[in-house]
């Protein structure tokens, strides 16, 4: 059953820290590799830069809560609902694959 999750490649769950500018302010982000990556595919889906894309979704988060707890957490999980809402959208076929490959190493 593990094979699916140990056979990834490393660089995925390696992580690296990126230095931006919000709102004028400069930060850094430490993610995995695997969810810049995924972040970078939805700001350009979206038209937008990285930085740009990080900035509106900030600024979004504190209009409707009032405050980012763990800005870093929010950008993993929403790197997992796009990733969900694509391969529903795609008729998770790719998810289905994978289920094939957790049977039969079983």
């Amino acid at each position: 059953m593990c094979q699916l999750f140990a056979h990834q490649p490393q660089r995925d769950y390696e992580s690296q820290t990126r230095s931006l500018r919000m709102n004028g302010h400069s930060t850094s982000i430490r993610l995995e590799m695997s969810f810049w990556d995924t972040l970078e595919e939805i700001a350009a889906k979206e038209g937008m830069t990285l930085a740009k894309f990080l900035t509106t979704l900030h600024n979004e988060v504190l209009d409707h809560h009032g405050e980012v707890n763990n800005f870093a957490s929010l950008l993993r999980c929403s790197c997992l609902i796009y990733r969900s809402k694509s391969a529903a959208a795609a008729g998770a076929t790719e998810f289905r694959s994978d289920a094939a490959i957790l049977d039969a190493a079983e």
